[in-house]
């Protein structure tokens, strides 16, 4: 048994020492500007559809968390107050964590669909379905 475990010992060391410790599945950050007293957001639209979302119904649970008036208008958010990026980055992490991570598995490879007022959430790798509760 400890020939193995040297013959093991050695090995490990010739192993070369890269490692990925890289996610998968990094949300891109928000780029915008402040003008006058609105937010103006260039890549909101990019990050709906990054998370495989529809960029009216994340708009729509950000404005509610952020509790300010704002609109799409073609590819730009404007929001009607002035939000700092990292509070709308932490409100889109929250939104990817409850509508777009499965919560079995914890990957984003997930379908959303909407029967009557409740959204399901079907998972692609595990297929898991489970319901989303949301007020919005």
């Amino acid at each position: 048994m400890d020939v193995y475990t040297e013959l093991l010992e050695r090995g490990k060391k010739k192993l070369p020492d890269t490692r990925h410790d890289t996610e998968r599945f990094v949300i891109p950050k928000i780029k915008g500007y402040i003008q006058g007293n609105k937010t103006i957001l260039s890549n909101f639209v990019q990050i709906a559809q990054h998370l495989g979302r529809k960029p009216q119904h994340m708009l729509k649970y950000v404005l509610k968390e952020l509790a300010t008036p704002g609109e799409i208008k073609r590819q730009f958010v404007l929001l009607g107050a002035k939000v700092p990026a990292s509070r709308i980055n932490e409100k889109i992490q929250k939104y990817a964590d409850v509508f777009v991570i499965c919560r079995e598995c914890g990957k984003p490879d997930t379908k959303m669909t909407k029967e009557g007022n409740i959204y399901f959430i079907k998972c692609q790798a595990c297929g898991a379905k489970y319901s989303v509760y949301s007020k919005i």
